[in-house]
């Protein structure tokens, strides 16, 4: 006869789940799985305004090597890239960099990607009347985009943002390749130290990774609905 599922393993180490050794040490699980997700998120929302304004540069210059740099980074692993800026970031300072710095930095190119797509089709459904009303006004390229085109779009971008937010909360499971001590890793040394509760350890991780997307993305829709009925006034 089947035991029972045991939980007990993660009230006993349930804070460590959470924060990890944290303060008597290093932050770790939960802690440092949303640490490294919104900063990426951060960073990755000004990679991604700045990679999708200059995809749609008028100069074939500028927009032909971002295009290019942007597919060839949406048509590769996250796994790699992050295995990329584990090894080539080290050699490129000369020094050791933290594993979290790593993470982060290959988390904000892959999803700097796809951002910049979210912007540039945010910036492309805004009509062409605009830009050139404005520019008949008398401001200049530049001007029409930063204060009559980007407002707008960014507007529509917004549910966009926080389902690539929730994306980018399920990626930093990737960290624990590298040995970051995030929510993923933490059970593992969990699971390895126990030896006897990987279905409750991994069932609880799912459990709270389930919670905060579904948080995220309630929020999202509850924002897109607002947004529309905005809109509509």
């Amino acid at each position: 006869m089947e035991e029972a599922l045991n939980f007990q393993v993660i009230i006993d180490n349930f804070t460590y789940f959470m924060i990890g050794r944290y303060p008597n040490g290093p932050l770790g699980g939960l802690g440092l799985t949303m640490y490294l997700a919104v900063i990426s998120c951060i960073l990755s929302f000004f990679g991604g305004l700045i990679l999708g304004l200059l995809s749609l540069s008028r100069y074939a210059a500028i927009r032909h090597p971002v295009n290019l740099f942007i597919n060839a980074v949406r048509g590769i692993p996250l796994l790699m890239v992050i295995f990329w800026m584990y090894f080539l970031l080290p050699a490129l300072m000369g020094k050791t960099v933290p594993e979290a710095t790593t993470v982060i930095m290959g988390l904000t190119i892959f999803t700097s990607a796809y951002m910049s797509q979210i912007v540039r089709a945010g910036i492309q459904g805004i009509p062409k009347g605009q830009t050139e009303a404005a520019v008949s006004t008398g401001l200049k390229h530049w001007q029409a985009m930063l204060y009559i085109v980007l407002p707008q779009g960014l507007r529509n971008m917004i549910p966009s943002f926080v389902n690539q937010f929730v994306s980018l909360i399920k990626d930093t499971s990737l960290a624990f390749i590298v040995g970051v001590s995030e929510l993923t890793h933490v059970g593992t040394q969990i699971n390895n130290r126990t030896m006897a509760f990987p279905t409750e350890i991994f069932i609880f991780i799912a459990a709270v990774y389930f919670v905060l997307c579904f948080a995220f993305t309630s929020f999202s829709r509850w924002l897109e609905g607002r947004l529309a009925w905005r809109k509509s006034i």
